[in-house]
């Protein structure tokens, strides 16, 4: 076992339709499956906030979608409430494949939201991903999913600085692109040696 595809937020919640649609994001769930076959292991992961989650613009007085705040682990971009633990929104896109060797659920802690597969956005608390990774003897990853910009960047520069070799399929992906951050991660994940196909 050498070889893992990430699957990163195929969500209801992240599809057109979705309290935070990605543009998009149902296009990428068919190419997604067709490649499942050709990896030596498949790991999904999923937004799975508690209401009330911190990163939600509804949980700050005055703040709305998409406004900064200062947490106390940086800046933090306020989302429309989303993927909120055990509600339609946050079930996988209906048509994606769920069969694979391992869910990896994240943003779960109400005071911390989770933008890496690997580390809450602290960056110091873990998933459990590399250690499942490593057991498993796996040191080359494949990403895919929502959004390029923010859960798919983070987690493959955390791959890249972890010692994986990580590329990312980019269409296979689609981006939310807020004021220019698409390119901001595409090159944030160039600089960590990350390959984007």
């Amino acid at each position: 076992m050498t070889h893992a595809l990430i699957v990163i937020d195929v969500q209801n919640d992240f599809c057109p339709g979705g309290a935070l649609a990605v543009p998009g994001g149902d296009e990428i769930v068919a190419p997604i499956n067709a490649m499942m076959p050709d990896f030596d292991a498949v790991v999904l992961t999923q937004d799975w906030h508690p209401a009330q989650h911190s990163s939600f613009a509804s949980s700050h007085t005055g703040k709305s979608p998409y406004d900064m705040t200062e947490m106390p682990y940086g800046p933090q971009v306020l989302w429309p409430d989303h993927c909120v633990q055990g509600t339609k929104g946050a079930e996988f896109h209906p048509g994606l494949r769920t069969d694979g060797d391992l869910i990896i659920r994240k943003g779960f802690r109400g005071t911390i939201d989770s933008y890496s597969a690997f580390f809450e956005n602290d960056q110091t608390t873990p998933t459990g991903l590399e250690g499942y990774l490593r057991t498993r003897g796996i040191g080359t990853l494949t990403m895919v999913g929502l959004a390029t910009d923010f859960c798919v960047h983070f987690s493959a520069v955390d791959a890249a600085r972890l010692g994986f070799d990580v590329t990312v399929r980019m269409g296979a992906c689609r981006a939310i692109d807020l004021e220019g951050s698409l390119v901001a991660a595409q090159a944030a994940m160039r600089e960590s040696g990350v390959t984007l196909v």
